[in-house]
């Protein structure tokens, strides 16, 4: 009980006499700029947060060596 081939190209013929082929084909290129402007802006998504955990891996090692010379400076004293 699925669609048929002829009542999809039913459909393909109400909608492009609806709408004009000349609107279908500005709808389907505005569709792909959206998918490629959502792809990279993923991408840069994943980079920044990349770049955000290792700046924190970093920012850890700072701190465990500021810990490490505080300990030896109370050890010394």
């Amino acid at each position: 009980m699925g669609i048929s081939i002829w009542q999809l190209l039913i459909v393909l013929v109400i909608v492009m006499l609806l709408f004009g082929t000349k609107k279908l084909r500005n709808l389907g290129s505005d569709l792909g700029g959206a998918v490629k402007g959502f792809r990279s802006a993923v991408k840069q998504g994943t980079d920044e947060a990349d770049e955000a955990a290792k700046l924190e891996q970093a920012d850890e090692g700072v701190i465990e060596g500021e810990v490490a010379n505080r300990e030896q400076d109370r050890a010394s004293s």
